[in-house]
């Protein structure tokens, strides 16, 4: 065992910058929470703090143990008691400091960070008055440092601590200084010049896309989804499997997208880019000798709707849609756009850290309005588009307020019972992300809704299963009506009291009777209308089928043919575009659209009745069974086979709802 004078000149050595350490530590810290400002000067105080937090604990470590095996044999009991009760405080801050260090602030263990802070605090003053019985209790000849130079080590022991601490302040002033004389502004101007303003002075028209300071936005504000999913793993495959980030590559898209381009010029692709390719629209890309979204392999391609898509929107100038929002970038912690994988680490740490800024800018609350899916998941068209006149298209907001679920048509509109668009297609689910709230959950970016293809067409077999179940859902539901019939048997036969118990009459049909049955089809759990979107695309029918005993069919409505063609009488839910001469719009170039000539939806909360005529033929063998199914197939076999080309491949029809009932039949005899 080493003597104690031996152990009390290694403490006399590294006491002072132990304590210049903890003292820049203290000084860092408080300025970082005291100050919550986002700066590059707060920035690079921040990582004073922590590199000062690293030297620091791994200084106190070894300080503590010389320090408790030289003082072991002491007996005084205040000093014993200060000690070991700083000990364990300090043990706290460390551990909550590297936790820190490696995990951030993160919502579900956000009592994490006010412990590191209340441990630090507590540890700063139980060393003082460790320190001051020290000086109290224990004879001059036994205080640290303990020697007749008392004097001349407490005078070198202050240089150190103060040429620490100076060189802090060094470090944080140079680094700042060097780092803002280094920065690479944003480019402001479009990506692509000259550029063209074919619809006016406004740079994003016919888009209503908007930017904070009515500038250009640079690529890297907004398609940098890549750094978003280094930290936000499960977040990040969530999106990376959802429609909106394959908005921009899904070949329907692109397929139209270029019609556009070829038939009016790239500039009126903006009309379309805002929603499905806001990089390309923001940064300036959509101008002559430009590309727009739907060309493989640009960044607005592979980014499709980015993370900055959603939450770099600010605000909304209005509720009509085409891309309505006003884009703001998030400010940036010290190298936000390096590639530098150090710098980058950097970066990161800087953001777990002190998310503060980071959650501002990413979570604001409009994040949390279903107006914010207004921007895009409504849609109108202007003269300058169709050559024609305003025109109303989709508008999946509008019914949202019109129906039952936003709670906008009761009396007392505003209260929880309201159902938000982000509860149906974000529900909470498991993951481990930073932002997970206490159950460890966060808002899906899947983005569930309807779209069986792409998911199909990616062989993404997770997010297909996932939307076919948020289809299945009970969302939507068929109801067969039994029969009631309006005429009765008359016989002398005994009358059997069981039937007494009946609440229903019996219901039958005869052999060559015609018969009519009603099929309810309701909407009591779809936030808007059924079908939504682009219901000219998109192929919602019933399929109402009749068999008897041995599976022969008796009636058949709604059926795919050898091509996947449904019958072209079958009850569609659908509308049906058409241009100023009156013809169908049916390849999706809805820049010749006019108007409608059919649309048939079923609204939120309301139902549809459909009524099916057939005759019993005299061969069936009874029962008859009826069944109803609401089928749903993305695409339309004529859009899908022009609109994918080479890449057509069959799409999935989906049973949304369904009902089935037996029928008795009867032979009709004479009435007695």
């Amino acid at each position: 065992m080493r003597p104690a004078s031996e152990l009390l000149s290694s403490e006399q050595q590294v006491a002072p910058a132990t304590l210049g350490l903890l003292i820049g530590c203290a000084i860092t810290g408080l300025v970082v929470y005291a100050i919550d400002a986002h700066y590059v000067w707060s920035q690079w105080t921040l990582l004073a703090h922590l590199i000062t937090g690293v030297a620091c604990s791994v200084a106190m470590l070894p300080y503590f143990v010389m320090h408790f095996r030289r003082t072991i044999g002491y007996r005084r009991t205040s000093l014993l008691l200060s000690g070991l009760f700083t000990a364990p405080i300090f043990l706290i801050f460390l551990a909550t400091g590297w936790h820190l260090m490696f995990f951030g602030q993160r919502e579900r263990q956000d009592w994490v960070l006010p412990l590191h802070i209340a441990s630090s605090i507590v540890f700063l003053v139980t060393a003082i008055v460790h320190i001051a019985f020290h000086r109290l209790f224990l004879p001059k000849k036994r205080r640290l440092p303990g020697t007749a130079t008392y004097a001349s080590i407490t005078a070198t022991g202050l240089r150190t601590i103060v040429f620490i601490n100076a060189a802090l302040v060094v470090f944080t002033v140079a680094a700042t200084v060097i780092y803002q004389a280094n920065y690479q502004p944003y480019r402001t101007s479009p990506a692509v010049e000259p550029y063209s303003y074919d619809y006016g002075p406004h740079p994003f028209r016919p888009s209503q896309t908007e930017s904070y300071d009515n500038n250009f936005v640079d690529q890297r504000q907004i398609a940098n989804s890549h750094r978003c999913v280094s930290c936000h793993e499960d977040i990040g495959r969530q999106w990376m499997s959802s429609v909106h980030q394959q908005a921009a590559i899904d070949p329907t898209y692109v397929t139209n997208v270029s019609l556009l381009a070829e038939k009016k010029g790239i500039s009126a692709t903006r009309y379309c880019e805002g929603c499905h390719a806001p990089v390309a629209l923001l940064t300036g890309e959509l101008t002559e000798g430009g590309k727009h979204g739907g060309i493989k392999g640009t960044p607005a391609n592979n980014e499709g709707i980015p993370c900055m898509g959603c939450h770099g929107i600010a605000s909304m100038p209005h509720l009509k849609g085409v891309a309505s929002f006003t884009f703001k970038p998030a400010d940036d912690y010290l190298f936000a756009q390096s590639e530098n994988p150090v710098l980058a680490d950097i970066n990161n740490l800087l953001i777990r850290v002190k998310p503060d800024q980071h959650k501002r800018d990413m979570g604001r609350s409009l994040l949390k309005d279903p107006k914010i899916c207004a921007a895009c998941h409504t849609q109108f068209m202007d003269k300058d588009m169709n050559n024609w006149g305003w025109l109303k298209m989709q508008d999946d907001y509008g019914a949202w307020l019109e129906g039952p679920f936003s709670q906008q048509n009761e009396e007392g509109f505003s209260n929880a019972t309201a159902v938000r668009c982000q509860d149906c297609h974000m529900p909470l689910v498991a993951a481990g992300d930073p932002s997970s709230n206490a159950r460890g959950e966060v808002r899906s970016h899947h983005f569930p809704g309807a779209n069986t293809f792409l998911p199909l067409l990616r062989h993404d077999t997770v997010q297909l299963e996932e939307t076919i179940r948020f289809l299945q859902a009970n969302r939507l539901r068929v109801s067969i009506e039994t029969p009631n019939r309006k005429d009765a048997l008359q016989n002398l036969q005994p009358l059997d009291e069981n039937l007494r118990d009946f609440e229903e009459a019996p219901y039958y049909y005869y052999l060559g009777e015609t018969a009519e049955l009603n099929v309810v089809v309701s909407n009591n759990g779809v936030g808007h209308n059924f079908p939504g979107g682009t219901t000219d695309i998109n192929e919602a029918w019933i399929e109402f089928l009749v068999t008897d005993a041995q599976g022969r069919t008796v009636y058949h409505s709604g059926a795919l043919d050898d091509q996947l063609f449904v019958d072209p009488d079958a009850y569609f839910y659908k509308s049906i575009p058409i241009d100023r001469a009156g013809q169908h719009v049916w390849r999706h170039d809805l820049f010749n659209m006019v108007g409608e000539s059919f649309r048939r939806v079923i609204k939120a909360g309301e139902s549809d009745i459909v009524r099916y005529r057939f005759t019993v033929p005299s061969w069936v063998k009874p029962p008859l069974t009826v069944t109803a199914t609401l089928q749903y197939r993305k695409l339309n076999q004529q859009y899908a086979l022009w609109a994918l080309k080479e890449l057509y491949t069959e799409i999935p029809v989906v049973s949304v709802a369904w009902d089935s009932l037996g029928i008795p039949v009867r032979i009709r005899k004479e009435v007695e």
